[in-house]
């Protein structure tokens, strides 16, 4: 089947009855009718999927990790920050989430259930809140006609309220950061279609933190009469979590007026004594040529049993009771939720639209230990008082028009490029979600923070407080939903290419927030479950792992992962300075590239001390690099010695742009000797091996083999005195990829597996080298693109979003690995963001950008070549 037949994404939509399509809707985004079910069903991998071979030789591994695993879950009663043995399920249930970026995020599922929440900083609850839903009144002539709740579920309890709309006659599409429902209501001639709009909007650090969302319903009466029509949001105090009937909880009405905007809702104050937090829904009241919107609200009531009462107030005549006071405070055991309802009329063959927003105000957190007190970065406008929360929903409803026309210029090059496939459209955009549902936190830098690690500028560090991280605050975003750690920088390396490229003060954050952490020295003992040995929890001079856990204390007890020490990861010392270029070449900042530069070299110096032979090679052992779990490297790799040419040429450009000859003089020598050897060692002829060693599997055929010369591509280096490997050597071995990794695997259409024999058959010997890593794949797509591979590329990054979004119903949690059959791993994965590398390497192609400086403007501080890569803007 040729993956561009698109039968896949017409299966998503083959039980739509309907011929109604919305109101508004693109054309472009992923779109999945409501009564769809996905036929595959996958299974998360666990350790009893581990093979017997590598059971055996990693059963003392297992051994001490079962160890661990007890204490943390039995002793301490907290949560691993890896569970082995309690891996999320495969729901197939996930939307676009609501939010901007860092104050906590609300996933809406693509059946409308409000499904997934991580209000608590990294930490998430999967709960779907059942009463938490729209509910659609029609009135015509005084009388309630129909009314009906916007949901397929038909719960045991609110039996009260009439359940069960018909899925067939709905759809949900997704452009992130915005999504549409479109409900065709059976027998009515009325179509509602629902956008959800978030404030997600690239170069915007203001707007794009606010924890809000609006819902716009747009009504369309396709009837010869007119219809008053009214829409009800239904909220709990809570999020499904057992701290909902803890008690104290209240809610209260608010009107704000301001600025001739009015806005009414309730708030729902969350009373508990770790992150309290306040929920609101609220309406706008507004004046429209074809009627007036009425809100009401009610604003408490339970959420169990039958609820008859609150279905027959809106019944009887589409508006809702108004208490004007504020709820009493919950027992122990209670629930309370509350109810919001605006009113409209419709003429006849004609539209209207109505809209609500939900705000959660928690502007203070603190993290799993409880040591210190953040404030989140939206506070910066909006105070901690946790009072923000009526200001936050003015603001966004009479906002959220501007929000969309940023967003709508911000993608309208991309959609309307012609050479674009459909399918990569969707993609590009979908796959950003995890900024804002990575756990993500975003928060202000404290007046005493120093994050220099101790060293000053003087002496080779940093700054206390450099000006980016002092204006934009400190980010963090976790591995993954289920890989609990916060900036795991060798995935970082991958998904950085979105944040750089649409939110760069946050990725320039980030890295100081790394260098700081490289002079840093923890000699703490600690024992790493991998090898069994112990070793200092940090090493000066070493890029860390990661930053730490959310339900400890990330920024201050860093590396929370145990599976390596710190200095076997000398792949990341090279991704850092990797990084710190490439950076520099996107934003042109040269603050940032001198504050940079004594870390760089400091990073470097310890990589130097792997270079055994002086051959400018440096030696790996064990799990030295990217390697798969069970499978070890001896001596240099085509990954870390890839990362190291590259790394070292990339010291070379920067030595040059600061003027340090000396320095220049000794990375030049380094690479001349590093390339021959590189050569030498790892090329056969038609690709470079897996690694040196020369045992059984030392040729197997990575997929990422060429990662150094895509941070090459991606920073404007890669030929002439700037070139490590020879092109000729790049696209041979890319070749190879694309014919082993890709087109042997799985019929071409699943994008590319780790580790393939030569023969053609995926290498089985580890863990993970029969993985598809999407990320990963992305990466490599990129790669191509940038060798001028275009439709192999292309091809390549297809396979991985045909088959989590369309196949494997994994929209909105695309995890980090999946295997041909049965089994995937780590929903909610940060590396697919490296989906952005492929749009910088399709706005790199020749003769692409062809608008002048004087088209892009001036003094933004970004190269006018450079924002037409972020901005995406065609030639």
């Amino acid at each position: 089947m040729d993956l561009n037949d698109s039968t896949s994404l017409a299966e998503l939509m083959s039980r739509y009855v309907s011929t109604e399509t919305g109101f508004g809707v693109p054309k472009d985004g992923w779109r999945i009718c409501l009564a769809h079910e996905f036929k595959e069903k996958r299974k998360p991998f666990q350790a009893r999927d581990v093979s017997l071979s590598n059971m055996i030789e990693h059963v003392s591994l297992g051994v001490r990790y079962l160890r661990w695993w007890y204490r943390k879950t039995q002793v301490e009663k907290k949560a691993p920050f890896i569970d082995m043995f309690r891996a999320l399920p495969l729901r197939q249930i996930y939307g676009a989430p609501l939010g901007g970026i860092g104050g906590g995020s609300i996933t809406r599922g693509w059946r409308g259930d409000f499904c997934r929440w991580q209000l608590n900083p990294g930490m998430y609850h999967y709960k779907t809140v059942i009463a938490n839903q729209f509910t659609v009144c029609l009135r015509r002539g005084g009388q309630t006609v129909y009314q009906q709740v916007l949901s397929m579920d038909r719960p045991p309890t609110l039996q009260g309220w009439n359940w069960g709309y018909c899925g067939e006659y709905a759809f949900y599409h997704a452009l992130y950061p915005r999504a549409w429902t479109v409900y065709h209501l059976p027998g009515q001639n009325v179509t509602l279609t629902c956008r959800q709009v978030s404030p997600v909007i690239p170069h915007d650090y203001k707007d794009s933190s606010l924890p809000v969302a609006v819902f716009v319903w747009d009504i369309e009466n396709k009837n010869d009469y007119a219809l008053d029509v009214s829409i009800m949001f239904t909220m709990v105090n809570g999020s499904g979590h057992k701290d909902d009937k803890s008690g104290g909880h209240w809610n209260e009405p608010f009107h704000l007026e301001k600025d001739g905007e009015s806005v009414s809702g309730v708030l729902l104050h969350h009373q508990t004594p770790v992150n309290p937090y306040t929920l609101c829904i609220a309406a706008r009241e507004k004046v429209i040529q074809t009627g007036f919107t009425v809100t009401r609200h009610q604003m408490a009531f339970s959420p169990k049993g039958t609820c008859s009462a609150l279905w027959s107030d809106l019944m009887t005549d589409g508006r809702l009771d108004s208490p004007k006071d504020s709820s009493p405070p919950t027992q122990k055991g209670e629930e309370v939720a509350a109810a919001l309802a605006v009113s409209c009329s419709v003429p006849a063959n004609n539209h209207n639209s109505v809209e609500f927003s939900l705000a959660w105000d928690m502007p203070k957190i603190t993290f799993g230990s409880r040591e210190r007190i953040y404030v989140r970065r939206y506070t910066r406008y909006y105070g901690t008082k946790g009072d923000a929360a009526p200001s936050l929903s003015h603001y966004a409803l009479t906002h959220y028009s501007k929000w969309e026309e940023s967003i709508d210029e911000w993608q309208r090059p991309i959609l309307q490029d012609g050479s674009l496939p459909a399918w990569y459209k969707s993609a590009l955009f979908n796959e950003l979600y995890f900024v804002v549902d990575g756990g993500t936190v975003w928060v202000e830098l404290p007046e005493d923070a120093d994050i220099s690690g101790g060293l000053r500028p003087e002496d080779g560090g940093l700054p206390a407080q450099p000006d980016v991280v002092k204006e934009y605050g400190r980010f963090a975003y976790l591995e993954g939903q289920e890989y609990r750690m916060y900036n795991t920088y060798d995935v970082h390396f991958y998904a950085s290419f979105a944040l750089i490229m649409l939110w760069p003060k946050l990725a320039l954050s980030v890295q100081y927030d790394i260098a700081g952490s490289v002079v840093q020295h923890d000699p703490t003992e600690r024992l790493n479950l991998m090898n069994g040995r112990y070793s200092p929890v940090k090493t000066r001079g070493v890029v860390p792992h990661d930053i730490g856990d959310p339900d400890d204390e990330p920024w201050v007890r860093a590396n929370a992962y145990m599976i390596h020490d710190t200095a076997d990861w000398k792949d990341l010392n090279l991704k850092f300075v990797l990084q710190v270029y490439r950076d520099y070449y996107l934003t042109q900042d040269e603050q940032y590239l001198k504050d940079m530069w004594p870390i760089c070299q400091t990073v470097m110096e310890v990589e130097l001390k792997f270079d055994k032979d002086g051959d400018g090679l440096i030696e790996n052992s064990g799990y030295a690099d990217q390697t798969y779990d069970g499978w070890k490297v001896t001596g240099p790799s085509a990954y870390c010695g890839g990362l190291w040419l590259a790394s070292v040429c990339m010291m070379c450009k920067m030595a040059r742009v600061l003027k340090c000859e000396s320095v220049y003089q000794r990375y030049r020598d380094i690479l001349e000797r590093g390339r021959a050897a590189f050569d030498k060692l790892l090329w056969n002829g038609k690709y470079y091996n897996y690694d040196s060693s020369g045992q059984s599997l030392s040729n197997s055929v990575m997929s990422d083999q060429c990662a150094g010369q895509w941070f090459l591509r991606a920073s404007g280096l890669g030929e002439d005195d700037y070139q490590a490997f020879p092109k000729e050597k790049i696209c041979s071995a890319l070749k190879s990829v694309f014919d082993l990794n890709v087109m042997s695997f799985a019929g071409g259409q699943m994008g590319a597996v780790n580790g393939m024999r030569p023969e053609g058959v995926p290498d089985h010997s580890s863990v993970q080298s029969d993985e598809v890593w999407v990320g990963v794949v992305y990466g490599l797509a990129a790669t191509m693109i940038h060798e001028g591979m275009i439709e192999e590329g292309m091809h390549t990054a297809e396979g991985c979003y045909r088959a989590v979004w369309e196949r494997m119903g994994m929209a909105f949690q695309t995890p980090e690995a999946y295997c041909e059959k049965g089994i995937y791993r780590s929903l909610a994965y940060m590396r697919p963001l490296s989906i952005w590398a492929i749009q910088l390497a399709l706005n790199n192609r020749p003769n692409h950008n062809k608008t002048t400086d004087k088209d892009m403007g001036q003094g933004n501080g970004i190269k006018p070549t450079t924002l037409r890569c972020l901005t995406g803007m065609p030639g």
